[in-house]
């Protein structure tokens, strides 16, 4: 099992390198960020290595960062992705995005990867999202919600605290603060914002 190669670059594309190492060139396939990771053909680089050895062929993918070798593999866990699917999933997002993606269900950043759908999508959310404790990720940016007053963000809190939604929760609260007389008295705003939850 070959977990990991340094040797001299004999030729790199977007998809692919051979390295030279002490005479015995190895192909591997890799992904867009390993590729931009690599320098110029004729220098070294160094790749952690995934052997896939299937009945009729063996494959190597390399990896610049170990990061993504491990996130890799943990793809190949899920139903219906291969080793080919997977490198276009690390080519389509940084490991790091793509640990984002999964930790925060964003299923619509995973599915402008070519071949994710959105079954597959789900798959990779629920499968994976609790796996990656040990990996460092980067969520989305999202915009933060605006605050709507120290009473209405107590009555939001009081609101999801008792197990409704947060964007139902949020919703009946700014049409309950609209009466100026519920909007600074917590208990009235309170009842307002449940009148308009239920």
């Amino acid at each position: 099992m070959i977990a990991h190669l340094r040797g001299q670059i004999l030729s790199k594309s977007p998809n692919s390198v051979i390295l030279d190492c002490n005479g015995v060139g190895y192909e591997l396939a890799i992904s867009v960020t390993t590729f931009t990771d690599l320098g110029n053909e004729g220098s070294e680089a160094k790749l952690y290595v995934h052997t896939h050895v299937r009945e009729d062929a063996l494959a190597l993918f390399g990896f610049s960062e170990l990061n993504e070798k491990r996130l890799f593999e943990k793809l190949l866990t899920i139903s219906g992705i291969g080793p080919k699917l997977a490198i276009t999933v690390l080519s389509g997002l940084s490991a790091d995005r793509l640990v984002g993606a999964i930790r925060a269900g964003d299923h619509a950043t995973l599915t402008k990867i070519p071949g994710i759908g959105k079954k597959t999508a789900e798959r990779v959310v629920l499968e994976l999202k609790d796996k990656l404790d040990d990996m460092t990720g980067t969520a989305p940016a999202q915009p933060a919600a605006p605050s709507l007053g120290a009473v209405a963000d107590d009555v939001l809190s009081a609101l999801v605290n008792l197990g409704y939604p947060r964007p139902i929760a949020q919703k009946a609260v700014e049409s309950a603060a609209k009466d100026p007389a519920a909007a600074d008295d917590f208990e009235r705003l309170f009842r307002a914002a449940m009148s308009a939850v239920r």
